[in-house]
């Protein structure tokens, strides 16, 4: 069930910091989605490409979707014509495919790096080493900054109730984004994202310099 209060009250929260609130929508109907929508929510986030499809086609077309699950890359061309930002982009191979489908389509999709700074191996993304790599080799191309603009960095801190430990892990996602910042993106307007924190750990996140939240079960209830 949706909570508009704790909408109201976590929306305030973040227009005071300028911090973008994505409601994380996976599983949830349209009807939940539409209520967030009318009280003046843009940003979802869902998880599963043919989920998004279908919400996509049903609701207004205002919506800017934001891909977060881990993206297989022959599933790239069903969300490249709407997408408004793609989260997880955990490889050179998968870069390339998204920029593929925005050349064909003639546009320019944003994406994030995501990096894997939890101490879990079961959630993806690239270490410091291989998202420096990635970059290097992204400005080489020649559709850099055309049909893809990298706008910053995606992470998922452990699932702990440690909160130094999540904070560590968040404070190495903000560092990494402020060297490359520095090295590689230093003239970009465009690479300004931190996508970090979720329901349990927002605040942590706010706290290092995280600037985008990905909120779901405090707006729209246990799943």
């Amino acid at each position: 069930m949706v909570q508009p209060d704790v909408w109201k009250e976590l929306s305030a929260w973040c227009n005071t910091k300028n911090i973008t609130l994505v409601a994380v929508s996976k599983t949830k109907p349209v009807e939940d989605i539409l209520a967030l929508y009318e009280l003046g929510q843009r940003d979802f986030g869902e998880n599963y490409v043919q989920e998004l499809l279908s919400k996509h086609e049903q609701l207004p077309a205002d919506i800017r979707w934001h891909f977060l699950g881990h993206l297989q890359t022959n599933k790239v061309k069903y969300i490249a014509p709407f997408v408004h930002l793609i989260h997880a982009i955990d490889s050179s191979k998968l870069l390339q495919e998204v920029a593929k489908h925005a050349q064909k389509l003639g546009r320019c999709i944003d994406v994030l790096l995501q990096m894997h700074i939890a101490n879990e191996d079961t959630k993806f993304g690239m270490d410091e080493t291989q998202i420096e790599a990635c970059v290097q080799w992204y400005k080489e191309q020649p559709w850099a900054d055309q049909s893809i603009r990298v706008c910053g960095l995606m992470g998922m801190a452990s699932f702990t109730e440690n909160t130094e430990q999540v904070r560590q892990e968040f404070l190495q996602l903000t560092q990494c984004f402020h060297k490359l910042k520095q090295t590689y993106f230093e003239d970009n307007a465009s690479f300004t994202v931190c996508s970090i924190g979720m329901s349990g750990d927002y605040e942590i996140a706010a706290a290092v310099g995280g600037n985008m939240i990905r909120i779901g079960s405090m707006l729209f209830g246990k799943r």
